[in-house]
């Protein structure tokens, strides 16, 4: 019986740290835990597309730290990885895309030129992301 004990807390201790390492990290050094997580492929948009309306109506700043996805609401906040780095930013989503065409080569994010450079891959174009969703926004158009 001792045993068994000894293995059910070893399996909760075990548990709770993994998730406890998955929640990012916000100014202070408190955790915020993420209400939702997903991984693939971030691209970059810039000038071509700086200036212009963007689905949630206000005008691109390829400066500004937004990004566009295919279904979160608009104004969620979220946490970008850089998995291949592990360089952080967080977004603001402002914009649809990825293309359903983009999306089936595994692309789940477009990023501003500048939350790309802050991740680190301009040069690259594309790089594999971890999204953490921090806050969600308003309701979707």
């Amino acid at each position: 019986m001792q045993r068994a004990s000894a293995v059910a807390l070893v399996s909760l201790v075990a548990c709770l740290s993994g998730c406890a390492s998955r929640a990012p990290v916000v100014a202070g050094g408190t955790r915020t835990r993420a209400l939702e997580t997903r991984e693939g492929v971030a691209s970059y948009y810039g000038k071509e597309f700086h200036g212009r309306m963007t689905a949630s109506g206000t005008r691109f700043d390829m400066n500004a730290m937004v990004a566009a996805h295919p279904s979160y609401p608009f104004g969620t906040r979220l946490r970008v990885t850089n998995l291949a780095n592990g360089k952080s930013a967080t977004v603001r989503i402002v914009d649809r895309g990825p293309t359903p065409q983009l999306r089936a080569d595994g692309l789940i994010i477009d990023v501003s030129h500048r939350a790309a450079e802050v991740l680190g891959f301009i040069q690259k174009g594309r790089t594999r992301v971890r999204l953490e969703v921090l806050a969600w926004g308003g309701a979707q158009p």
